[in-house]
């Protein structure tokens, strides 16, 4: 199998792995330390180097655990691109009676600060606004990118979820470019295919990180997408892949702008199943009959 390369995500951005490892839900995976720091090293010889964090993972607790693993192989650090997002309050803590979004300045810098002690890393690679905040300033977002980036804690900036309009106007106010937006990409959820974002990262040349990939497990589960179970499985016959889960990542990375699929398992075999999607290809008629089998409609 061959191992993946890193590549550019922006004309002034980091070089990421073409498939990226999230960590959504590394506390439901019950690791110790040094199973993770396997799991990590494993999927890190496979070229996956570069993976996906937010500061509420894990009701606060997926940073932490990740950096205890970091902790046993601190050289490690240096083949990893390690990011992470804020933004989002959760009633994880007694504090918040109510979940909220909060990007103000000193909010940013406090959320960064604490990334920073829980990967016990002196930067991180990206730092993403989790989610489009009705009282977000703008102003007061890229205050905090500049400090932060000034500062060497943060090296790159992005976005997670935002619809073009929100992309343009914080990059309005920055003297620097963001590098990405990261979006909810699968057959189960095209919206972004056609409101704009994806076109958007395309005039930018920017690569989007595409997150719930497999509808959370939902495009394997619920029978309601037992039709295009049916069609992933007559493509993955057609291409020769070696399951379903090759043939969406592969319907994904299809797409001219190039997205980067968010993997979320903790199981090594099914990472290393998915690498092999980087080879695999689907052509138009191939990649139209899956859309048509999830929509449950033709084009118009």
């Amino acid at each position: 199998m061959s191992v993946l390369q890193r590549h550019p995500i922006a004309p002034q951005g980091p070089e990421f792995s073409s498939l990226i490892m999230g960590y959504w839900r590394l506390m439901e995976w019950q690791m110790n330390a040094h199973q993770l720091l396997g799991f990590i090293e494993q999927h890190v010889d496979l070229g996956i180097s570069t993976v996906d964090h937010a500061d509420i993972y894990g009701d606060y607790q997926c940073e932490a655990a990740f950096g205890e693993a970091l902790k046993l192989s601190p050289a490690l650090r240096q083949r990893l691109q390690i990011v992470t997002k804020c933004g989002i309050a959760t009633r994880a803590k007694p504090e918040h009676h109510i979940g909220h979004y909060i990007t103000d300045r000193d909010h940013i810098c406090r959320s960064a600060e604490q990334s920073l002690r829980h990967f016990h890393t002196d930067y991180l690679d990206l730092l993403l606004i989790h989610r489009p905040d009705p009282l977000m300033d703008a102003d007061e977002v890229a205050e905090a990118f500049v400090a932060l980036r000034e500062s060497g804690k943060v090296h790159h900036f992005g976005v997670s979820n935002f619809t073009p309009a929100q992309f343009s106007l914080l990059q309005s106010r920055l003297p620097f470019s963001l590098v990405t937006n990261q979006l909810e990409i699968s057959p189960l959820q095209q919206a972004s295919l056609l409101d704009g974002a994806l076109d958007q990262c395309q005039q930018l040349r920017l690569r989007p990180m595409a997150w719930s990939c497999l509808g959370g497990g939902q495009l394997f589960n619920a029978a309601e997408y037992q039709p295009l179970r049916d069609e992933l499985a007559r493509v993955q016959q057609e291409i020769g892949a070696d399951n379903l889960e090759q043939v969406v990542y592969a319907w994904i990375m299809r797409l001219p702008a190039q997205p980067l699929p968010i993997i979320g398992s903790g199981k090594i075999d099914r990472v290393r199943a998915a690498v092999r999607s980087t080879e695999l290809s689907l052509s138009r008629q191939q990649w139209f009959r899956i859309r048509k089998a999830a929509l449950g409609y033709d084009v118009p």
